[in-house]
C-alpha cells in the first residue's frame, strides 16, 4: 500500500528542492481488536500524515501548474496554522472544514487525542526562513492541549454499519 501510495505521488524538481513533492500524504489505519476478558470491542485509528513542505514561490521558480499546485500547498498549510491557532486558543470554533486537508485531519487535531508532529529543516543558511517558519510553527503546536485520549469501546452485541 505504501509503494502504491508513493508511485502515485507527484514530484517535481523546484529550485529548491530537486524531488519536491507536490501533495500531502495521509495514510489512516483502522484497528479493531477485542478484550479478552470482556469480550467488548475496542477500535483505535492512527493517522500517519506527510506534509508537503512550504515554499516560497519566488524562491522555488515554480511556474504554471506547479505555481498551481504551490499555492493550494501553501493554502492548506495556511488553513492548518488556522486550526492550531484556534485550538491553542481554546476557541468555541475551530475551521476544521476550511480545507480537505484539516478537515481529514479532524480525528487527530481533536479533543481526546494523541497527536505526534516532527518537523524537518534544511540546515543550508539560504533555507534559514523556511526553517525558521517551521521551528515557529512547531512551537505552536507544542502549545496545544488536546486532553486525554479518549478509549471508544463497544458492547460485544453492538454492530458497525
Amino acid at each position: 500500500i505504501l509503494q502504491l501510495g508513493k508511485r502515485n505521488r507527484t514530484t517535481f524538481s523546484t529550485h529548491m528542492n530537486a524531488h519536491s513533492s507536490r501533495s500531502h500524504a495521509l495514510l489512516t489505519l483502522t484497528l479493531t481488536g477485542t478484550e479478552l476478558t470482556s469480550g467488548t470491542k475496542v477500535t483505535g485509528k492512527l493517522n500517519l500524515v506527510d506534509l508537503a513542505g512550504s515554499e516560497r514561490v519566488w524562491k522555488s521558480g515554480a511556474q504554471g501548474e506547479r505555481l498551481k499546485e504551490a499555492q493550494s500547498i501553501n493554502r492548506s498549510l495556511l488553513a492548518l496554522g488556522e486550526v492550531i491557532q484556534a485550538l491553542r486558543t481554546k476557541q468555541a470554533h475551530v475551521p476544521f472544514r476550511n480545507s480537505r486537508l484539516t478537515y481529514l485531519l479532524q480525528d487527530s487535531l481533536g479533543k481526546g487525542s494523541k497527536t505526534v508532529m516532527m518537523v524537518q529543516i534544511c540546515p543550508l543558511e539560504k533555507n534559514v526562513g523556511e526553517s525558521i517558519c517551521s521551528l515557529k510553527f512547531a512551537q505552536r503546536v507544542c502549545k496545544v492541549e488536546l486532553g486525554p485520549a479518549s478509549r471508544r469501546v463497544k458492547a460485544p452485541d453492538q454492530r458497525e454499519i
